[in-house]
């Protein structure tokens, strides 16, 4: 299960590109790997990596000032495109923890809230503000999801979250752990009453 989320206080990376689609979060050829750890060496594959196969170093979350960033700055309609649940994995596993952007895509919106990836959306001018800051030296961002409000430069912004994401990321439960937090009495009854149903059968002779 994920994490809880409540605040959040790290090293912050501006990625300025609006349209990012999961296909540049990681490519297609790269959905066959389904173990989560090691992920992050597919992560924005394209933008990273020659044609060789060489990592380049530029990207920004390459470069050595950028180690270490667990918030991403991105831009307009982050995350678009196909559902693929990987993209939120890969970010995860190169240690981002939240996502700040104008706009997302609605699945990778909702994919991120169940892995404990935690997505903000904000105004244009404060994501450029915040990008001033980084580049200024400020490179120190606090996510408060309890309080909802992003700090930067000793400016304090509220931001709005879905309460059912908000308790999801704050209790770090998943699918599974929510299902039976909320209706397991009711899942147990169904159980008994479909007993005959649920019993073994002996296998054929």
């Amino acid at each position: 299960m994920p994490q809880p989320f409540t605040r959040l206080e790290g090293k912050a990376a501006s990625l300025d590109r609006d349209d990012v689609d999961t296909d540049q979060i990681i490519p297609a050829q790269f959905l066959k790997v389904t173990e989560k750890a090691g992920l992050k060496k597919y992560l924005f594959y394209r933008w990273r990596y020659d044609d060789a196969g060489n990592l380049t170093g530029k990207f920004v979350l390459d470069r050595p000032e950028n180690a270490g960033t667990k918030i991403l700055v991105a831009g307009r309609n982050f995350g678009i495109g196909s559902s693929r649940e990987n993209a939120v994995w890969a970010l995860l596993d190169m240690g981002i923890e939240s996502v700040l952007a104008s706009s997302f895509g609605d699945i990778f919106y909702n994919n991120a809230a169940k892995n404990g990836l935690l997505c903000v959306k904000l105004p244009d001018k404060v994501l450029n503000d915040i990008r001033f800051s980084i580049v200024s030296g400020w490179a120190t961002v606090s996510v408060d999801l309890g309080e909802q409000s992003v700090t930067h430069a000793g400016k304090k912004i509220a931001f709005e979250v879905e309460p059912h994401i908000k308790e999801r990321l704050m209790s770090g439960m998943d699918d599974i752990a929510l299902t039976t937090a909320n209706y397991l009495p009711q899942i147990e009854d169904y159980e008994k009453s479909m007993a005959s149903y649920l019993k073994p059968r002996p296998l054929a002779a």
